[in-house]
């Protein structure tokens, strides 16, 4: 089957094929073609105010539908500013597409100054994607969309870039055959060899640990594989929730403590599920006190990463899921002995963390309990640094933000909308009032666009954590004390219910009263409720 259509429009078919139902975009003068075949095509436009923004909410969608985010940019300027969204996809193994124009050939590259040229704006975006690439013929674009969704489907899910010159774009592709389906690869399951020596190490430890990151979010048999091995499950910031709160196998608390630390230099025998043993998981504070001393099994996706970081006795490459299954079925039957004890022996460390942090730990239960199920989606503020040290999530992939890995600013707002969109229900979004100014203008993307987003606001007038870190260096906290606007204002001015609460009782009456809201509802809180929740 052909017909007589641009390849911007081909492209709108081949999107659908792949199950593409939204896409977040800016329309410009260089991507109006790739918008002609968005009418009746069965795809949603979501239309952000910033590309990041556009980034953060592809990122948000991917995260909570399990299918990767995709965005339309325009050529230049789209493209720089959406490298941040990207970077810290990249970090935390988010699947996204960005398709973005380029100038026409002859142009791009040519340094004549045509509108939005740069250099190679292909090489800018290769570093923080697992591919970025130029369709130089129409014919080029069905194959790279193939390549891009084994990356997404098959591998470690990382960004793909597409760029389509002008030229291309406009280009007839009625030559090209309308996909009537598309070839899926499937996820790679580890060699049977290897998983037989696994099994076998393993099944001889008598006080063996689990560390499950979020390439394991995913992979339903990993609470009963725990249960097999009877072996406290170490989370990830990423990976919580794979255990529910108050499994007697769940341990929240960071590796980066000593407590949980503790138990994995006790354990014989160490699991380690899709985690790349990042810093910001295992080696917070940079002390360098994380270490291994038994013998490790490393099951990822990712070949390269089995050898990074602590090196194993075992090496497993393929799916989380698959493998734990596999493993799993390998297993003799084992009575339960301590591992109980031992997991909350580490989880007991929780208590030597700050007053201030358990007031936040306290909020982040608050919020999960009076909302049973709901996503907690968090920008880099003081909430999620304590809930990245300990909170313990009520679902797979229930919990996260963007103050692990790349680390970005300005994430909390937009992934939230982007969450909420793939979620049909209202999610919780944290976030301060100094990285809500980086994202100011999402707040009317989220109303337009429909978004259940319930944000709590920690409004403390600056970057405070930032000026609480150069006061303990004894640096004079410049920069930090900035000029807040009145946000809650704002909000309300965008088309967003507003409100405060300054005790316990009076949060959770509102979280439950916005959860019953059709639209958006930001709820400020100070330093009143954070006291109010610290620990007696």
């Amino acid at each position: 089957m052909t017909t007589s259509i641009s390849t911007g429009v081909y492209l709108t078919h081949l999107l659908r094929a792949y199950g593409v139902d939204c896409v977040f975009g800016i329309p410009g003068v260089h991507t109006i073609e790739l918008y002609r075949g968005l009418a009746g095509s069965g795809i949603r436009h979501v239309t952000p105010r910033h590309e990041q923004g556009a980034g953060f909410m592809a990122d948000g969608y991917a995260r909570a539908s399990g299918r990767p985010g995709v965005c339309f940019i325009i050529s230049g300027p789209g493209m720089t500013n959406i490298l941040t969204a990207m970077g810290q996809a990249w970090g935390d193994s988010v699947p996204m597409l960005v398709i973005s124009t380029v100038n026409a050939h002859g142009r791009m590259g040519s340094g004549e100054g045509w509108l939005h040229e740069l250099p190679n704006q292909q090489a800018m975006v290769a570093g923080v994607s697992a591919f970025s690439r130029t369709i130089h013929r129409p014919e080029e674009l069905a194959p790279a969309l193939a390549q891009a969704f084994a990356v997404f489907d098959g591998a470690r899910p990382r960004p793909v870039h597409l760029e389509l010159p002008i030229d291309v774009m406009l280009a007839p592709a009625g030559h090209l055959p309308l996909p009537e389906r598309v070839v899926r690869v499937a996820r790679p399951a580890p060699d049977p060899a290897r998983l037989a020596e696994a099994a076998a190490l393993l099944a001889g430890a008598r006080a063996p640990v689990i560390l499950a990151g979020g390439g394991a979010a995913r992979a339903r048999a990993l609470p009963a594989l725990a249960e097999a091995l009877d072996a406290p499950v170490v989370m990830t910031t990423n990976g919580r929730g794979i255990l529910p709160p108050g499994h007697p196998l769940a341990v929240t608390l960071t590796a980066s403590m000593p407590a949980t630390r503790a138990l994995i230099a006790g354990a014989d025998a160490v699991l380690a599920i899709g985690t790349e043993f990042g810093p910001t998981d295992y080696d917070m504070y940079e002390d360098g006190g994380f270490a291994i001393t038994a013998p490790l099994v490393r099951l990822d996706i990712d070949p390269a990463q089995i050898l990074r970081g602590p090196l194993p006795a075992v090496g497993l490459v393929g799916d989380a899921g698959l493998g734990a299954e596999a493993l799993l079925a390998a297993l003799p039957p084992r009575k339960p002995a301590a591992g109980a004890a031992r997991a909350a022996a580490a989880q007991a460390g929780q208590k030597a963390l700050s007053t201030a942090m358990q007031a936040d730990l306290a909020l982040l239960d608050l919020v999960r309990d009076t909302l049973p199920g709901t996503l907690i989606v968090g920008d880099s503020t003081q909430a999620v640094y304590a809930g990245n040290i300990a909170f313990a999530a009520a679902r797979p992939g229930g919990y996260f933000n963007s103050a692990t890995g790349y680390g970005t600013l300005g994430y909390g707002l937009p992934a939230a909308v982007g969450a909420a969109l793939a979620e049909g229900r209202p999610v919780v979004g944290l976030t301060g009032d100094g990285g809500l100014q980086f994202s100011l203008g999402e707040l009317t993307a989220a109303t337009e666009a429909g978004a259940r987003v319930i944000l709590l606001l920690y409004d403390n007038q600056g970057y405070g954590e930032i000026k609480s870190a150069m006061i303990a260096q004894n640096v004079p906290p410049l920069g930090v004390d900035i000029l807040t606007p009145d946000l809650v204002t704002i909000a309300r001015a965008c088309g967003w219910q507003t409100t405060e609460a300054d005790s316990p009782g009076d949060l959770r009456d509102k979280v439950r009263e916005a959860a019953g809201h059709a639209g958006c509802t930001m709820i400020r809180y100070t330093d009143r409720l954070r006291d109010r929740l610290r620990p007696v």
